[in-house]
């Protein structure tokens, strides 16, 4: 079993998974706790879900160790007891067990060592070092696990971390010959790993084995750039499409010279190649926002290569303009039809629909994506600015305060939130409801919008 991510498990898990998101976004932990590991019963590879559900179990035990009689009553658990049990012959079981006992007590440094195990025996690496770098950081003394650590993060690619931690534990005991020993040997295979010199060890490699990585290692940092000189990417152009006919199906390979087409602004062979994994592949959020991308920046290409001299210059910037505006939207719902629980993209619907002036249509879809984590501030606003179009300034007003419960910085966003509750509440002819908000804004910025000439305003007409 490898570990998933949130692009990896069904989607009606990572519905869950996101619902959960929202709810410890909210600081509703028992909410948060209770969904994620529901959904980690159903998907326990699914990393960024434990990790979040330790956060959450963390955020609302407080990050004390808690008393001597806690552990001691902690490690004494039946759970525990079964737990350890279960992780010699089944350790999906171990892991479940484990975070049962984990949920109260975040803390339990035995529940911890006990899904680690069971973690490694699963092939779960990133789940065991999770709860092992936990263990560690309270009990830095711990040999066993601190070599437990090291091992795992060397066996998944993380050296520079395992020699960290095996040369602080050889420094804590300086007359530990195996522990100082040991740190040289690490240091020195992560060195030869690093740049390929242990093949020469075991007879596998050569001298040139050791060139040919370092020229590789040179194309992979161009590879990296996010802006290439044209030379550079003319030179990977050249040697990806060499590859093309030997490796026909290596969609990342395709998708490496889609993205340098459009580096070099050739974006009718970047849709090319995109098209081609499209045919090669089924679902795919990050392919269709690629397309996306890349036919917007199409449309203003051709806006650019327009003649502005020309008589029928603003007839024809007019037009391209309507048709990137359609395909935006047209492209949107296709796309919403295509992954219809993906919050983000009906958030995206919802300001072309907000744009266009569709403003009932933008309510459901902004309805929908406020239950996303990470745009519900924003779905918020764009509702409220919906219902205030609308004349029902009432919902309005319940929308934005609803918003800004939520803020605790007052940042742009929360100032766009309380300026459009004030403008809600003086529609609604509450003007002195409205100028408390007004004057909020002008304690901190004197210089947003017209804060300062309807404060102002208000006082003069006091006077």
């Amino acid at each position: 079993m490898a570990e998933k991510t949130v692009q990896e498990v069904s989607r009606v898990w990572r519905e869950q998974y996101e619902k959960g998101m929202a709810a410890l976004e909210r600081n509703n932990l028992d909410y948060a706790i209770k969904i994620l590991a529901a959904v980690l019963e159903k998907e326990p590879a699914f990393f960024d879900c434990r990790q979040a559900l330790r956060a959450a179990q963390f955020k609302k035990a407080g990050t004390g160790g808690g008393g001597f009689f806690k552990k001691m009553l902690g490690s004494a658990s039946p759970k525990l007891m079964q737990a350890k049990m279960a992780a010699r012959h089944r350790p999906l079981d171990a892991l479940s067990l484990a975070e049962q006992v984990l949920s109260p007590d975040p803390n339990n440094l035995e529940a911890h060592k006990v899904l680690a195990d069971a973690a490694l025996d699963a092939g779960l690496p990133l789940t065991a070092v999770l709860s092992l770098e936990i263990v560690l950081k309270q009990a830095p003394k711990d040999r066993e696990v601190a070599l437990k650590l090291a091992d795992t993060l060397a066996k998944i690619g993380q050296g520079a971390r395992a020699e960290q931690i095996v040369g602080d534990l050889a420094r804590a005991n300086p007359h530990d010959q195996e522990l100082v020993q040991l740190a040289k040997d690490v240091s020195a295979r992560r060195t030869l790993s690093e740049g390929g010199y242990d093949a020469l060890e075991d007879g596998k490699g050569s001298y040139r084995d050791i060139l040919r990585n370092e020229q590789e290692a040179v194309t992979l940092e161009q590879e990296k750039r996010e802006h290439k000189p044209e030379e550079v990417a003319t030179r990977l152009l050249a040697e990806y499409e060499a590859r093309v006919p030997k490796e026909p199906g290596n969609l990342k390979l395709l998708r490496s010279i889609a993205e340098l087409y459009v580096e070099k602004k050739d974006f009718d062979k970047a849709l090319e190649y995109y098209q081609r994994i499209r045919t090669s592949e089924t679902a795919d959020p990050s392919l269709d926002t690629a397309i996306t991308e890349t036919q917007v920046k199409r449309f203003d290409q051709l806006r650019e290569q327009l003649d502005p001299n020309a008589s029928d210059y603003a007839t024809r910037a007019e037009q391209l303009t309507a048709q990137r505006e359609e395909f935006l939207l047209t492209n949107a719902q296709r796309r919403v039809e295509r992954y219809p629980n993906d919050l983000l993209l009906r958030f995206e619907l919802g300001q072309l629909y907000f744009q266009a002036g569709r403003i009932g249509e933008a309510i459901q879809e902004f309805q929908k994506a406020q239950s996303s984590p990470h745009k519900r501030i924003a779905a918020l606003c764009f509702l409220g600015q919906c219902f205030a179009q609308r004349g029902m300034n009432d919902l309005a007003a319940r929308t934005f305060q609803n918003a800004i419960k939520e803020k605790t910085l007052f940042d742009d966003e929360k100032k766009e939130l309380v300026y459009a509750l004030g403008c809600a509440l003086e529609k609604m002819g509450k003007k002195e409801e409205a100028m408390d908000q007004f004057k909020l804004i002008y304690e901190l910025d004197i210089g947003y919008r017209d804060v300062a000439a309807k404060v102002d305003a208000f006082y003069s007409a006091q006077r």
